[in-house]
């Protein structure tokens, strides 16, 4: 309770003050991700208690951040919503022009553009392999795509209805439910509006933690190699990869049977060249009658012909080493706009992968009983549940 009230006398203390921080690139400049880290580190320096381990005193100070205190991620603009009664092929539509993966779906809880690309009707008992000739092949025209309503399909949704946080709940709450959890964004609802005031990200926490070069707690965690806090914990034997001579159906097929949002496009020798990832579905479901080529597109051609329509380079793959600091990794991927980024060794290989849950889940640690009895049963997660 203590370093709570301390924490408001100083930000009353700092209205109207320029702080400054030093930026990962050396300018110096305030940004509301950085008075976030300012906050943590005077937390950090109240903690009167010694045998503290430097992730105890993490937990510590991100506990006693209310999240109402996370910037806003929309700059004002309105939240995304999709309407409950809207078809696959209208949700599909709304994500790809916001270019946007996930939303909030209006009376019913959310949305997402894999969980969109992949379902099926309920009525539908079809094999694997069935399933994904109808989900990225004939999807486009067909009338499970056209007729489908997002509320048809909630029940391949990881939380039902809906998971959200309340501006009370702390940084630790919202940490760990995107790291242990899994979860890619999680709404701020005020429960006596029915609104939602803020959407917080994975991105928006690493871009936070980029924010916060330059405070002593974040330079002694973020100087720490991968190596030494465990990284990549997804090894090269688990990879899941295709050949950039293999169908680009292929890399959807294998994203949706692993369950994973991403997989690297290799060379005949193994070394990466590009990735493709489960958002770049857009491309085959949003494409037009011209371009319906697309179920004899190579790996190669399918990221070829998406960065010549979209002008995206995310397919660009980003690598580093194990022996680079946690700060780089953050940097890199901050800078990149990435949600993943893969560990090669010193002849390209691939080497492993880390993610940006694999990063916030190095920060923070879940406490015996934090969450009570709330997620028993639903971790592990079910089988049919997405990420």
């Amino acid at each position: 309770m203590q370093a709570r009230r301390e924490v408001r006398t100083k930000e009353e203390q700092w209205r109207g003050e320029e702080r400054v921080v030093e930026s990962p690139l050396g300018s110096a400049r305030w940004s509301p991700e950085a008075e976030i880290g300012m906050r943590v580190e005077d937390i950090w320096d109240s903690l009167d208690q010694p045998q503290l381990s430097d992730r105890d005193r993490l937990n510590s100070c991100f506990d006693a951040i209310p999240v109402a205190s996370f910037p806003h991620t929309f700059d004002g603009a309105q939240v995304v919503e999709i309407p409950s009664d809207a078809t696959l092929a209208e949700a599909v539509d709304i994500l790809s022009r916001h270019r946007i993966i996930t939303a909030p779906v209006r009376n019913l809880g959310t949305v997402a553009l894999e969980g969109a690309a992949a379902a099926r009707a309920p009525d539908q008992q079809q094999s694997a392999e069935g399933a994904v000739a109808e989900a990225f092949g004939a999807l486009p025209s067909s009338d499970l795509f056209n007729k489908t309503k997002v509320k048809d399909i909630s029940g391949s949704f990881r939380w039902a209805p809906f998971l959200a946080l309340q501006s009370s709940d702390t940084f630790l709450t919202m940490l760990l439910l995107l790291s242990k959890y899994r979860m890619k964004s999680l709404p701020v609802v005020d429960i006596g509006e029915g609104t939602i005031s803020n959407v917080i990200t994975q991105a928006a926490v690493v871009h936070m933690l980029a924010e916060c070069a330059g405070l002593h707690w974040f330079e002694d965690w973020g100087a720490k190699s991968l190596t030494e806090l465990g990284l990549p914990m997804i090894r090269p034997s688990r990879l899941v990869k295709v050949r950039h001579d293999e169908p680009a159906l292929k890399a959807f097929r294998l994203m949706r049977k692993r369950g994973v949002g991403g997989i690297p496009v290799v060379d005949h020798a193994g070394k990466p060249t590009g990735s493709i990832m489960i958002k770049d579905v857009k491309h085959l479901l949003a494409s037009s009658d011209a371009n319906r080529d697309y179920r004899t597109l190579t790996a190669q051609e399918f990221i070829a012909n998406a960065r010549q329509s979209s002008g995206e380079k995310q397919m660009n793959i980003v690598t580093c080493k194990k022996e680079e600091s946690i700060k780089e990794i953050i940097f890199k991927l901050d800078a990149e706009k990435r949600q993943r980024i893969y560990v090669v060794d010193e002849q390209g290989n691939l080497d492993g992968l880390i993610t940006l849950r694999d990063i916030i889940a190095k920060l923070v640690y879940e406490p015996p009983g934090y969450f009570g009895d709330f997620f028993n049963g639903v971790f592990p997660l079910p089988q049919n549940s997405r990420v």
